[in-house]
């Protein structure tokens, strides 16, 4: 009998899988910006390759693993998956466009470890780890869930994979950064936790909403088809609580953070939301709105609370809150659906029978990823070895394992004989006519026998244009200026990094402007600059005043105080 597809059920599953698959440039963004510059390069090369290496193998075999035979416990072994998966699973898809809707939900997976083990892995070991767990590990537990096997016999409900695809990348990435250790500093000698802050959240930010966007293809599309009353009015509660449970997360996250931080912190409010999405997606067309909303009102307090017990009492280092994000809400997010569960669910008068059937499932996985990562781990680790050298983790994985000085352009060394060739050059002479040239220049004081000072301020950023203005009021003309980090007697202000106080970085962003005055008086300059950056609070600046032995103009060989006039007086 001949298979009949349906063409917008097609449509909406290579939608999804378009969706499901840039998730991996959100997660390359959230983990590149919640880490430091130097290891960027490296964080993107394993986004990359989880992808590219995971692919190919799940069609290999990963694939049948997981869908194919009827075995409670393994799906079968089909080599480049050449079973008609379509008319033995009753898809309305074809297989080909099934096979790659799972294939980007088995990357997703693999990707969530990268940024736990962040910093300090070897790219090779990690390459190793991402092929294991795309052939046997996720492909065996997602057999349990969605393949037909025992938790899916039993009524273990995970409509997008809150377990089979969150809770095993969480749990993975628990194990992994655990027999990593902490990054070097991370911990002080009495294992103190320490703040080590990702060098751009604006990477950050731009990741988790490119993955918020594409949960909606995440979830709304696991249904695999878009025909039919029932799956219309599914997919839109879908979408709603999707959203919702995000949003509810988010803001809670960020209230809890207010309270206990006096700040809102960012990090950890990004966090929120991926907290939610994830909590959400076992149940996402299983619960009401007013059930999304208490799970992402509990979602948000077990990301602050679990993110700070890893860190702190745990002593795992995780530098991107991967765990409490993907295993943590994970595993109570599946939880959750056996209480919020319109149909079945304890709080619906549904007994609790298939909450007990949730945690069955949510520990059982647990189990089976605790082994499986604990051998793959452990033989990678005794063998190749998972951590790179103190030295090489110092310097960075960018030019270390991949050979870049920097994966930011603006920060590579330049090439002095490459990019400043000789320029065309005229005798000092004749470059400009000026009143004075000295025909052997000489170290002197100062020509004309006025005295130069140099006067360098450092001030709050917020009176740069106020003293900028002052300064030209005067005839002020040349200046120097400079972004800089300093603390005075203040020692700075407490701050806070995902739940992290800075003990020791207690540096402030300022601005230092420096000066050489001679036909200008000093007074003049210092008077003018106090009225200016006075606020009659701590951290006002200060100014410092120096005795110039000499100024030399390059251009015309001008000295002294020649040599700070303009050229037309």
């Amino acid at each position: 009998m001949q298979q009949i597809f349906s063409s917008v059920d097609t449509i909406w599953v290579l939608l999804g899988a378009a969706l499901v698959f840039f998730m991996q440039a959100g997660f390359a963004m959230v983990e590149t910006g919640f880490t430091r510059a130097k290891n960027a390069g490296n964080i993107i090369m394993k986004n990359l390759m989880d992808f590219s290496i995971g692919a190919p193998i799940f069609w290999l075999f990963g694939f049948g693993l997981m869908f194919a035979g009827t075995s409670p416990f393994i799906g079968g072994f089909d080599l480049f998956s050449r079973g008609d998966y379509a008319t033995s699973m009753g898809l309305t898809v074809p297989t080909a466009a099934y096979i790659i809707f799972q294939t980007v939900f088995c990357a997703t997976a693999a990707t969530i470890v990268s940024g736990a083990m962040a910093e300090r892995t070897k790219f090779i070991s990690y390459c190793i780890y991402s092929a294991c767990i795309s052939a046997f590990v996720y492909p065996v537990s997602g057999h349990w869930i969605w393949g037909g096997g025992w938790l899916a016999q039993l009524g273990f409900h995970d409509f997008a994979g809150s377990t089979a695809v969150h809770m095993v990348g969480g749990l993975a990435a628990l194990i992994g950064a655990k027999m990593l250790g902490p990054r070097i500093g991370k911990y002080d000698k009495n294992g103190k936790s320490k703040a080590i802050p990702g060098h751009s959240l604006t990477l950050g930010a731009l990741g988790v909403f490119i993955l918020w966007f594409c949960w909606f293809g995440f979830n709304g599309c696991s249904t695999i088809s878009m025909t039919g009353d029932n799956i219309l009015s599914s997919a839109g509660n879908i979408f709603l609580t999707t959203n919702l449970t995000a949003a509810v997360a988010t803001v809670t996250v960020m209230m809890i953070t207010w309270i206990r931080y006096k700040k809102p912190d960012v990090s950890m409010t990004l966090n929120g939301s991926l907290a939610g999405l994830v909590a959400i997606t076992a149940g996402c067309d299983a619960v009401s709105p007013v059930g999304a909303f208490f799970i992402g009102l509990i979602s948000g307090f077990i990301v602050v609370f679990g993110i700070e017990f890893v860190d702190k009492v745990l002593k795992i280092d995780d530098p991107v809150g991967a765990v409490g994000v993907h295993f943590l809400n994970g595993a109570s997010g599946t939880i959750l659906t056996g209480l919020f569960a319109v149909n079945g669910g304890v709080f619906y008068g549904g007994g609790f029978k298939f909450l007990g059937v949730q945690i069955l499932g949510v520990l059982a996985v647990c189990a089976w990823v605790t082994v499986m990562m604990l051998i793959i781990f452990t033989a990678i680790k005794k063998t190749i070895g998972l951590r790179v050298s103190e030295e090489e983790e110092i310097m960075g994985l960018d030019i270390t394992e991949h050979g870049i000085v920097s994966a930011y352009a603006d920060f590579l060394p330049m090439d002095g004989h490459a990019l400043f060739a000789e320029p065309d050059c005229v005798p000092v002479e004749e470059s400009i006519s000026v009143s004075h040239y000295p025909e052997a220049p000489t170290i002197l004081p100062s020509v004309t026998g006025k005295k130069l000072t140099k006067i360098v301020m450092i001030f709050n950023q917020a009176k740069f244009e106020a003293i900028k203005y002052a300064m030209n009021e005067i005839g002020v003309a040349g200046m120097t200026v400079t972004n800089v980090l300093g603390c005075g007697t203040q020692k700075g202000r407490t701050e806070f990094y995902r739940g992290v106080k800075f003990d020791e970085v207690n540096l402030l962003p300022k601005i230092k402007l420096e000066l050489v005055v001679s036909s200008i008086p000093v007074e003049t300059v210092v008077s003018t600059a106090k009225k200016v950056l006075y606020t009659g609070k701590i951290g006002d600046g200060k100014i410092f005043v120096y005795d110039v032995e000499n100024v030399i103009k390059v251009r015309t060989g001008e000295e002294g105080y020649d040599a700070l006039q303009g050229d037309v007086d």
